[in-house]
């Protein structure tokens, strides 16, 4: 598992966590796969199995950041108690915002690039465009 329950207490404190699920843990863990889904879909030009299967130090901290800040949003989103849903909100769209960067590649992450079994990338991007148009009046 990419994040656990107990590591969103960076994001979140454990009484508001307890205020908000109770005991009902499974409410929390939606959350949670929630949000690694959401991130996973923003990053299908890489290693989506390595990346979101690694471990403690293995995971990009970067990343680890902005999953739990939208596991929180959607975590919180079942009541107010005691967290400033505006911050949340906030933190939330900065990391679609950073998510949808990668997607464009206009932010390199640090993670590994998805290839094919023949060691190419299937999802490499193309840039492509043009000059802008040109007018000329005499």
């Amino acid at each position: 598992m990419f994040l656990t329950a107990e590591e969103l207490k960076t994001h979140l404190y454990g009484e508001s966590l307890q205020a908000i699920g109770g005991d009902d843990g499974t409410i929390l863990a939606a959350a949670i796969d929630g949000a690694v889904a959401e991130a996973r879909g923003y990053l299908a030009a890489y290693d989506r199995d390595t990346i979101f299967g690694a471990k403690d130090a293995g995971r990009n901290a970067l990343l680890l950041i902005f999953v739990k800040d939208i596991a929180v949003w959607h975590y919180i989103n079942l009541s107010n108690a005691g967290t400033e849903l505006r911050l949340r909100q906030d933190r939330y769209e900065r990391a679609v915002a950073w998510l949808r960067a990668v997607q464009k590649g206009e932010v390199t992450p640090d993670l590994p690039v998805a290839v094919d079994e023949d060691g190419t990338n299937p999802k490499a991007t193309v840039i492509f465009g043009s000059n802008p148009k040109r007018e000329q009046h005499f």
